[in-house]
């Protein structure tokens, strides 16, 4: 096996096409995700205020909007037409109206009609403005019902405005940086690494050396040290960045480290052994890469990350289930985002070793089936 691996090793020094996707790729993977979550989340979105109302009231709900750190008070106008165009154009992201008489129907304990409407193409950037510009506009109007109109026709009168505390669990800070980039560099890497291994096995049928790689009597260990050479690599690169975020940026891992570091090299391995298992089968790279983009490229979409799987459809559960990144997923939330108990996360284990353990059986199976063709 290390004899293997040493042979891998050497093709990778040999030829820079293959070294770049294995060594330096993933290097400008992880640095382009890093800069491009650096910031946390979005801030100073820029929203448009239509008030009609010209009343104290609208001066208070306009100045908590401004003083959200979310928005960015655009303009202030009376015409909902221009405000609409600045949507339409993307220049805002939302308008909140405050429309004619908004006070004196409030003071009379009448719905105020104050309206909210935001973009929500963009479906983070409208979840975040929403509930933005939704806070601001409540605080602005007990800010208002408290401070100015009660405490002047109630004088003598302490009038306590009710509160209710909201909590954000596990991102307080509800940072795109903890959210999104802990799932999209393995996402993105694993990716790289299913065609990393594809080539390196597809080119062995292409230079006609498949005796040369495999050993008949020790093809298992021949696999292995095929393998293993990409997953310990990606693996290193995933644990370098994992000690970016976690010590350096301060997202720390509130559960099991060694678990974490567990999962992604079963991930990592269970997707190597997919794609020899593809590229065994069919001897053919290009549709072993479209396989993978289609098999890999789908794993952020279909493990419930970004879009819940609630209500989805047969087959979109189905796919969720037959592909590893999803129990990872899993894992990896509850052991660095939550603290979950060890045994929370056994399942989602259990489900990447049965993963790998399969797919490299067959693995082993096509590659003693092309062996025994190429040597009869």
């Amino acid at each position: 096996m290390f004899a293997v691996m040493l042979r891998e090793l050497r093709y990778l020094k040999r030829h820079k096409a293959d070294f770049f996707m294995a060594i330096i790729a993933p290097l400008l993977v992880i640095l382009l995700f890093g800069n491009m979550f650096s910031s946390g989340k979005a801030e100073h979105l820029p929203i448009v205020v239509i008030d009609q109302d010209q009343s104290e009231m609208s001066r208070k709900v306009i100045h908590a909007l401004s003083v959200n750190h979310t928005l960015n008070v655009k303009t202030i106008t009376a015409s909902q037409d221009e405000a609409e165009q600045l949507i339409n154009k993307t220049e805002a992201w939302g308008f909140v109206l405050i429309p004619e008489g908004a006070e004196q129907r409030l003071v009379q304990a009448q719905d105020a009609q104050i309206s909210i409407a935001y973009n929500q193409s963009f479906f983070s950037i409208g979840n975040t403005i929403s509930s933005a510009m939704l806070i601001s506009t409540l605080n602005g109007m007990a800010d208002y019902m408290g401070d100015s109109y009660l405490s002047n026709v109630i004088p003598y009168l302490d009038v306590p405005t009710p509160h209710i505390k909201i909590s954000t669990l596990y991102n307080p800070n509800m940072s795109y940086e903890l959210f999104l980039e802990p799932f999209m560099v393995p996402a993105v890497l694993h990716l790289l690494l299913c065609c990393c291994v594809a080539f390196a096995i597809g080119q062995e049928f292409k230079r006609k050396t498949l005796t040369e790689w495999v050993n008949s009597k020790q093809i298992i260990s021949s696999l292995l040290g095929k393998i293993l050479v990409y997953v310990f690599i990606f693996c290193a690169w995933t644990w370098c960045w994992m000690f970016w975020l976690a010590h350096i940026r301060g997202y720390f891992i509130a559960g099991s480290l060694s678990l974490i570091l567990l999962a992604q090299f079963l991930l990592y391995f269970s997707y190597a052994v997919i794609s020899s298992t593809v590229v065994l089968a069919t001897k053919d790279l290009p549709k072993t890469f479209g396989f993978i983009a289609l098999y890999g490229g789908s794993s952020p979409s279909f493990s419930g990350i970004t879009l819940p799987l609630n209500n989805a459809p047969a087959f979109t559960q189905f796919w969720s289930m037959i592909i590893p990144y999803t129990p990872y997923a899993k894992l990896q939330t509850e052991q660095w985002v939550i603290g979950s108990d060890l045994l929370v996360s056994f399942i989602p284990l259990s489900i990447l070793l049965v993963f790998s353990a399969l797919y490299f059986g067959l693995s082993i199976r096509l590659l003693k089936k092309n062996v025994q063709e190429q040597s009869g």
